[in-house]
């Protein structure tokens, strides 16, 4: 195997090598098993820009590499990155080690990754679960050097900034690479890694485990009489001192005079590369929406956060709610003719957009929660069947209200919403969220669906990372502190009902 050793203030604590490929798999694993290590990071997928990256040389349940047998414990799947647990036998060993693999999917084709959030929490993930007795961390991305340079000069100067309350950047990379050439291959690559060592100085590692969240909640907003500040004002401060702010060349198809009636306001734009495109349908030239892709806790693009449609944008709401197979819509403000709000759904029989047609199945109303069913379709391409999407219309957070009435009742929102994705779509659609702007009621529901995730699946929380993700794409997302606050206490709800 081509690999080098490498670390600090832990010597080899790394072993950088390429990815492997079919004829060097078992040495791979050969080399897995011989250095005890129980951590293998992984910063390439195994297909880009359609050429083989690396080979698969992993199981999807067993396989032997010659004398080593390869078992598939546990997949779990985030919206940037992959868990995967094995059980590993050698013949002849009376031992069988349990390897994790941590593969990171959200590093473009090109480049590097358009915010560090995503990877710096990788980056930790793989820090608390890497057990402190094994040996060294497997890291591989193609060849072994930019990307693989990347995590480990990050994971580097993490541990340099804790210890010492220093970086050094320059001279990690030039240490790595009088071991292993063209570790950090690229000036951007160089750059990311000072951005990201900028973000996690300024904004520290704000996880809290679960056992903890009630104690730590309490702290953060004891009040100092001296500056009439508290911690969670605090947090909130830096979160939006390191929220990107959006400049006019990232908004630029917003703001094309043809979509100018098509934005509720003008200062509430979704940036180009978060854009959901509408699929032309009937002579119809636009495929502009005022919507915005974002990640969901387990998967990519799993909402789209959108205005509520103005009367001439209802036709390409529902285009959008077909085109991108949308199985849940959230309604969070409302109906309200005076201010461009129209009610865009039928309350019985069918409602036609040209060829699209919206059918209304059933309704019911359960507490503060309207859910109504709708098929939908395209009548000229009846090929493509029909989609049942519902809509849950929230009547618990009025107009005058900064946050919702009840934390209870936000929590059930969320998973009714869950349980019909998983049940009509098994968790594959995608949930189109809106408030009157597709701002700060739609970014808190974002967030608490995430920070619910967190809770469930890794026992912990962090409300920052969750937010300052959504703001990476949209930074009107959870625009006050009030709703800020309200996401951590849904987590404390959330835990409170078991």
């Amino acid at each position: 195997m081509r690999e080098r050793r490498l670390g600090y203030h832990r010597p080899n604590h790394y072993i950088a090598t390429q990815g492997p490929m079919q004829e060097t798999a078992i040495d791979f694993w050969r080399m897995v098993w011989q250095e005890n290590t129980a951590t293998i990071v992984m910063v390439t997928n195994l297909v880009e820009v359609g050429r083989v990256k690396c080979c698969k040389y992993w199981p999807d349940d067993t396989e032997i590499y010659r004398d080593i047998k390869v078992t598939l414990i546990e997949t779990q799947l985030l919206s940037e990155y992959v868990i995967r647990t094995f059980a590993v036998e050698k013949r002849g060993a009376h031992e069988i080690r349990e390897i994790s693999q941590f593969h990171f999917t959200g590093w473009p084709d090109h480049g590097v990754p358009y915010h560090a959030t995503g990877l710096l929490g990788f980056v930790r993930r793989v820090k608390t679960k890497s057990p402190t007795n094994a040996g060294p961390i497997v890291v591989h991305c193609s060849a072994g050097a930019g990307r693989t340079g990347c995590f480990i000069v990050i994971d580097i100067m993490l541990d340099m900034a804790e210890r010492e309350g220093v970086v050094d950047i320059y001279n990690c990379v030039r240490e790595l690479r009088s071991r292993r050439v063209n570790m950090v291959q690229t000036e951007e690559q160089y750059v990311f890694i000072h951005d990201a060592i900028l973000e996690a100085c300024l904004c520290g590692d704000t996880t809290i485990p679960a056992n903890q969240l009630r104690s730590v909640y309490y702290d953060m907003n004891r009040l100092d009489p001296q500056t009439n500040s508290s911690p969670i004002k605090e947090e909130f401060r830096t979160l939006n001192m390191v929220t990107p702010t959006l400049r006019v060349e990232d908004c630029s198809i917003a703001l094309l005079p043809r979509n100018h009636e098509k934005n509720r306001c003008m200062d509430v734009l979704p940036p180009d590369r978060c854009l959901p495109f509408l699929i032309t349908i009937d002579g119809e030239s636009s495929n502009y929406i005022n919507a915005a892709l974002m990640d969901s806790y387990k998967q990519p693009s799993a909402f789209i956060v959108t205005q509520h449609p103005l009367p001439n944008t209802v036709k390409d709401f529902w285009r959008l709610v077909l085109d991108y197979h949308c199985t849940s819509i959230v309604m969070l403000n409302d109906v309200d003719p005076a201010q461009l709000c129209p009610q865009y759904w039928p309350e019985n029989g069918v409602h036609r957009h040209g060829p699209l047609q919206v059918e209304f199945v059933s309704a019911d109303l359960e507490e503060d929660i309207i859910s109504r069913i709708f098929r939908i379709y395209n009548a000229a391409r009846p090929q493509d069947g029909y989609r049942m999407v519902q809509q849950f219309q929230f009547l618990g957070w009025p107009m005058y209200r900064d946050t919702p009435v009840s934390k209870r009742s936000f929590l059930k929102l969320i998973h009714q919403v869950d349980k019909w994705q998983e049940e009509y779509d098994g968790g594959e659609g995608r949930t189109v969220v809106h408030c009157l702007n597709g701002g700060g009621r739609s970014g808190t529901f974002c967030a608490i669906s995430i920070v619910s995730e967190m809770l469930r699946h890794q026992r912990s929380v962090d409300v920052f990372h969750a937010v300052k993700t959504l703001r990476n794409n949209k930074p009107n997302m959870v625009d006050l502190l009030d709703q800020y606050k309200f996401c951590y206490e849904v987590a404390l709800e959330y835990l409170n009902s078991g």
